[in-house]
């Protein structure tokens, strides 16, 4: 008869602390990679979906196109936006962060111009009374009273980000996707459910942070005891 392997690495166990403790360095690397990939591509896309709801919000006729063309690239998979990105940007980290970029434009497009248009009119009003012009009310008016809205809109792009950085594992870049891809195709049990473990943990995390930060900036809105 053969012997059972003492330790669970030889055994292929899904839970393994060994792999835990022999492969630190590899987890922590994948995990800096992610957030990095997720950090880079949703505030990118913040900066991108602010002006464009902006626009949409200020023109009405330019909203239905914006939605629109932002709601198509959502629907577009993610190997044949990186295949289209490809010729641009070749086999690189920027070609994970410009797809996640366009994915997050639906997102947060949708949500900034979703509170702008929630600010109410006799607010508008009493600023444009108070001699207050275009720029300064977008920036000191009507912004702040859409942050719960932007917020909530910019949490479901993290959330979503973090999820599809693990695609970015097709051209090498996909941190924590990295190891669940070659996992899967070694059938290595603990690499495959510790890094999975691991995308819902960051997911989990930035939700909460986000909120956290979305409850101090927005003390207006918390509940009254």
């Amino acid at each position: 008869m053969t012997a059972t392997p003492d330790d669970c690495l030889a055994r292929n166990e899904w839970i393994c602390g060994d792999y835990l403790s022999s492969r630190r360095e590899i987890l922590l690397d994948a995990v800096v990679q992610h957030v990095q990939l997720t950090s880079v591509s949703v505030l990118v896309g913040l900066a991108i979906a602010l002006p464009l709801a902006v626009l949409g919000h200020r023109w009405g006729w330019a909203a239905g196109p914006v939605l629109a063309v932002t709601t198509i690239l959502y629907t577009i998979p993610s190997l044949a936006m990186f295949s289209l990105l490809l010729p641009l940007y070749g086999l690189s980290s920027t070609l994970v962060v410009a797809g996640l970029v366009l994915y997050s434009l639906t997102l947060l497009v949708r949500n900034v111009l979703a509170g702008l248009r929630a600010v109410p009119e006799d607010t508008r009003q009493a600023a444009r009374g108070m001699g207050y012009g275009p720029v300064r009310q977008l920036l000191t008016v009507e912004l702040p009273l859409a942050l719960p809205a932007v917020m909530a809109g910019l949490r479901i792009a993290t959330v979503s980000a973090v999820s599809l950085v693990t695609v970015g594992a097709i051209v090498g870049f996909g941190g924590l996707g990295n190891l669940i891809y070659s996992g899967m195709n070694t059938y290595f049990k603990a690499q495959v459910l510790t890094a999975s473990v691991l995308c819902v943990v960051i997911a989990v995390v930035a939700d909460l942070f986000l909120l956290g930060v979305q409850r101090l900036i927005t003390p207006w809105t918390r509940a009254r005891p």
